[in-house]
C-alpha cells in the first residue's frame, strides 16, 4: 500500500507541530488554500514529495493563467518550494500517477476561479491526456482538485458549487480516489462517497489514504 497524505484548507497545529509523521505517509498531496509556509513546512518536515493544486484563495501559489487577459490580472507567482504542480498535467510520484486540476466556480474577480464552460475545456485537455496514459498502461491512480464535482459533496452557495465535467472525468478516468477540498465540513466529517470503482475524498484539514500498488 502507499500512504498518501492530503491535506487542504486548513493549516493545523498538527502539520506546524510534525504531528504527520506518525502516519507515515509516502507523498503528500495538497488541493488548494493552504499557505505556502505551511506546505513547505510539511513537506520539510516530512522528509517526502508533495504535488498540489491551487484554490480560489490561492494568491501567493499561482501557475500561469489560463489567457493572457487573464494572466494580465493574475500574474504567476511562486508555488511551494519543492512541490510538484499537478493543474492540467499528470505526474508520476511515489509509484503512483496522480493527475489534478486546481481553482473553483467563478463568483467574483478572484484568482484561479472558472465558469463551467471554462473547466470543460481544462478537463478535455486532461482527458485527452489520461486517455493516452491508459493507453500506455499507465491509468490514474489518484485525481486532486480544489472543488469537488455537482452534487457530490459540494455546497448550494454558487462559490461552493461543484463542477458538473468532473462528473464524466470521473466516468472516463476511474481513477481510484478523486480527492477534494473547498468545502468545509461543519460537525461530523460526511462520509467518501462511491461512484463506480472512484472513492470521493474531502481533504479540508487533512486524510489518509491507503492506495494499492499496481
Amino acid at each position: 500500500m502507499i500512504r498518501v497524505l492530503a491535506i487542504s484548507d486548513e493549516a493545523l497545529d498538527q502539520g506546524y507541530r510534525n504531528g504527520f509523521a506518525a502516519l507515515e505517509p509516502d507523498v503528500i498531496v495538497a488541493c488548494g488554500d493552504l499557505p505556502n509556509d505551511y506546505l513547505d513546512h510539511v513537506m520539510s518536515s516530512l522528509s517526502i514529495p508533495m504535488v498540489w493544486v491551487p484554490g480560489n484563495h490561492d494568491v501567493e501559489s499561482r501557475l500561469p493563467q489560463r489567457d493572457a487577459v487573464d494572466a494580465l490580472m493574475n500574474p504567476p507567482e511562486k508555488g511551494p518550494g519543492g512541490g510538484i504542480p499537478a493543474d492540467g498535467h499528470i505526474v508520476e510520484v511515489a509509484g503512483l500517477r496522480i493527475a489534478g486540476l486546481g481553482g473553483a466556480p467563478r463568483y467574483n474577480r478572484g484568482p484561479h476561479q472558472y465558469t463551467e464552460s471554462q473547466m470543460r475545456r481544462r478537463v478535455r485537455r486532461l482527458e485527452l491526456k489520461a486517455r493516452w496514459a491508459a493507453f500506455r498502461g499507465r491509468p490514474i491512480d489518484v485525481m486532486i482538485t480544489h472543488s469537488p464535482p455537482l452534487g457530490l459533496g459540494d455546497g448550494d452557495d454558487p462559490a461552493h458549487r461543484g463542477f458538473a465535467s468532473f462528473k464524466r472525468l470521473i466516468e472516463v478516468i476511474r481513477p481510484r480516489f478523486f480527492v477534494h477540498g473547498h468545502v468545509h465540513p461543519y460537525g461530523p466529517r460526511p462520509p467518501d462517497l462511491i461512484i463506480g470503482t472512484t472513492t470521493i475524498v474531502n481533504a479540508v484539514g487533512y486524510r489518509l489514504l491507503e492506495v494499492p500498488g499496481r
